[in-house]
């Protein structure tokens, strides 16, 4: 990854992370306190889930974002990748986990056309989230980005949720450490 990033810094090349995440209207909530004496809950329940394709440039805060309600499949990473990497004007990294949907059979058959385009897969080892930059920007949209009254229904959820996105580079940004 160091050579990658190197590489990056030098104007060769641009790597991105990519990932997926999804909302729901069951919050993450990490930890909570309270008053003494004071009850407080969150109310368990089933939603639709807003699933997030994300392709994030760390260096940069570039993020190009696709979603779908409900499940996600190879034929719309491989639509998304597509889409994206059509707008690449310059060698590209693509960095990403070792989920089945990233080693399906249709998925495999593009990594070629890919590759003429310029933009090359890079797998990260097993059991590495950590090394995957956008991670961090899914941690902070769902603990940080996320107000409470986001969550009142799935519509507001979903609207609340691309405000984020939509502003990643401006608005909302990461700083890593070099």
């Amino acid at each position: 990854m160091d050579e990658l990033h190197a590489l990056e810094k030098q104007g060769h090349l641009d790597v991105y992370y990519g990932d997926e995440s999804g909302f729901c209207l069951t919050s993450p909530i990490p930890y909570g306190w309270q008053f003494p004496g004071e009850h407080v809950a969150t109310r368990p329940r089933h939603s639709p889930r807003l699933n997030v394709l994300g392709f994030y440039n760390a260096a940069t805060n570039d993020l190009c974002a696709n979603a779908c309600e409900g499940s996600m499949n190879a034929a719309f990473v491989v639509e998304a990748i597509d889409a994206w990497a059509a707008t690449r004007t310059r060698p590209t990294v693509l960095v990403l986990d070792n989920a089945s949907i990233h080693h399906a059979a249709a998925f495999r058959a593009r990594l070629q056309a890919w590759e003429e385009q310029d933009v090359h897969i890079f797998h990260l080892p097993a059991y590495s989230p950590h090394l995957n930059k956008i991670e961090t920007l899914w941690r902070k949209t769902k603990y940080e980005w996320l107000r409470p009254e986001a969550y009142a229904d799935f519509q507001t959820l979903k609207t609340a949720v691309w405000y984020i996105l939509d502003r990643v580079g401006q608005q909302f940004n990461i700083k890593f450490a070099p």
